[in-house]
């Protein structure tokens, strides 16, 4: 059976392929289902209950369907989406992984952060 997992990433290009690749070595996965939106780590900390909730039912279909097995929330330097500073950026992954632990989904949650190099420090 193929293996998922679920990244919620920002929609730079910069980060699409770093991410996949670093969640399919350091998990074992075949497969990233990417949700993505400028600045996602923001979004669903501080956006509006209906991008939240549109995210959230992404990350359902993805698990429910696909079988993923994680779930991971990314954020990067010199995101657009998001010009907070990296230590903000930090806070919202962290508050972000609650979230998703709040939505009782019973898979791994992961953090990630990209710094200015494009290399993981989470």
């Amino acid at each position: 059976m193929k293996k998922f997992g679920t990244a919620l990433n920002c929609m730079d290009g910069r980060v699409q392929i770093p991410v996949a690749e670093f969640l399919k070595n350091k998990y074992g996965l075949e497969f990233i289902d990417m949700i993505t939106a400028p600045g996602i780590n923001k979004i669903l900390v501080e956006g509006d209950y209906k991008m939240v909730e549109y995210i959230k039912k992404c990350v359902e279909i993805s698990i429910k369907n696909h079988k993923s097995e994680l779930v991971a929330i990314a954020g990067h330097y010199d995101c657009a989406g998001n010009p907070s500073s990296n230590e903000i950026q930090i806070q919202q992954i962290t508050c972000g992984i609650n979230i998703i632990k709040s939505w009782n989904f019973n898979v791994r949650i992961a953090g990630l952060w990209l710094n200015e190099n494009f290399n993981f420090l989470r």
